[in-house]
């Protein structure tokens, strides 16, 4: 993975909890949401992890740049392996097709991100 690369995760990464800050003091309705998403990653008859490599396949599908760094991050973060974000990856590539094999890019350097010790 280049510089360009890490910088443009770093800064997804800056930018959003920037963003979560300044919506979490002022925003009702950015509540609401976390509130929901919280309900919707909390463990039930999937697990968080199940439902984190769903999210990921969603996001390569609508080629959400945060939405790919969030959710691989929090999939890692559940116990998943980079054998098993890589089959969510496949899916979204299989249901979107040839634009998605240009979003999974994005999501290889997100891995390779998370798989480097911070300071290379």
């Amino acid at each position: 993975m280049d510089n360009l690369d890490k910088e443009k995760i770093e800064q997804i990464i800056k930018t959003r909890k920037k963003a979560h800050t300044y919506y979490a003091q002022k925003s009702p309705v950015y509540n609401a949401f976390l509130a929901m998403e919280h309900t919707a990653y909390t463990n039930g008859k999937l697990t968080k992890l199940q439902k984190e490599l769903i999210a990921i396949g969603i996001s390569v599908v609508i080629n959400c740049e945060s939405c790919m760094e969030w959710h691989i991050k929090q999939a890692l973060d559940a116990g998943g392996t980079e054998d098993a974000i890589l089959e969510a990856i496949e899916v979204g590539i299989e249901m979107a097709g040839g634009p998605a094999t240009a979003s999974a890019r994005f999501a290889m350097h997100v891995l390779e991100y998370y798989a480097k010790p911070k300071g290379n």
